[in-house]
């Protein structure tokens, strides 16, 4: 295992221009992963990882590391503080290649359950809902118009791993609606502009529910598109929620039919 303590590190520098620019993933086509959960669940998966770094300080290298193929690097204590992005930083930060993420790739079950979001601006927010993806077993996650990167480290640690785990794909909105109307999916739109609430109408067929922005809601695409239009109960002074929050309600309002 090499060792490296220079803050100069060719190396090094890279890996923090990766975790600051979207411009240097796509061009590398690479993503900076940190967390030793996030990492093994990294290396179960059908990403490349191509380096590995190690705080110095641990001695005894997980199972996972010893079994990757990936190069690995041993790093000071200064050197670990540049490139550790996390609150609460863990002592393994790894390289990995992007991939495309396409609606053709996607295996879907008989009868399937999608989140679709469009126009998505928050990479956390994106996280956050990959993890409520995970945990109800949503098919996939679906951007459509996506307005940030989902290598971004935030939806990376936002997901605690579950990017690596959960179908993924980015595609227009006008691509999306062939798809639903090719597997036969129905389309729920959420809005405030209709008088039916989300728990009102049946999810136990095949299901896309899609999400807009926080700030701007869905655009006319979707409201004129979709199949229904739905709404979460709203009755304080505030008329929307964290969009992570509004996925968790309706997908666990479909568990709970599905399962019933």
């Amino acid at each position: 295992m090499d060792i490296i303590s220079s803050l100069q590190n060719a190396k090094i520098k890279n890996v923090v221009l990766l975790i600051e620019k979207a411009k240097e993933r796509r061009e590398q086509a690479s993503f900076v992963v940190e967390g030793a959960k996030e990492v093994e669940l990294l290396l179960k998966s059908n990403y490349t990882v191509t380096d590995i770094f190690i705080h110095e300080k641990l001695t005894q290298l997980p199972d996972f590391i010893k079994k990757s193929t990936a190069n690995l690097y041993s790093v000071s204590e200064k050197v670990f503080e540049k490139i550790a992005y996390r609150e609460n930083k863990s002592d393994i930060v790894a390289l990995a290649k992007t991939q495309k993420h396409t609606l053709a790739q996607l295996k879907l079950t008989t009868t399937p359950l999608l989140i679709v979001l469009e126009g998505i601006e928050k990479p956390g927010n994106l996280g956050a809902i990959l993890r409520t993806a995970d945990a109800c077993n949503a098919d996939a996650v679906i951007v459509c118009e996506p307005n940030t990167d989902i290598y971004n480290p935030n939806c990376i640690r936002n997901s605690v791993g579950t990017f690596f785990s959960k179908q993924l794909a980015i595609c227009s909105n006008e691509e999306l609606s062939a798809y639903l109307a090719q597997h036969q999916i129905k389309s729920f739109a959420t809005a405030i502009t209709t008088e039916h609430y989300h728990y009102q109408t049946s999810y136990k067929e095949a299901t896309a529910f899609i999400f807009g922005t926080e700030a701007h809601g869905l655009t006319d695409y979707w409201l004129q598109h979709a199949d229904e239009i739905i709404k979460i109960p709203m009755l304080g002074i505030n008329d929307s929620l964290n969009v992570s929050n509004s996925v968790a309600i309706c997908v666990y309002e479909a568990l709970r039919q599905r399962e019933g």
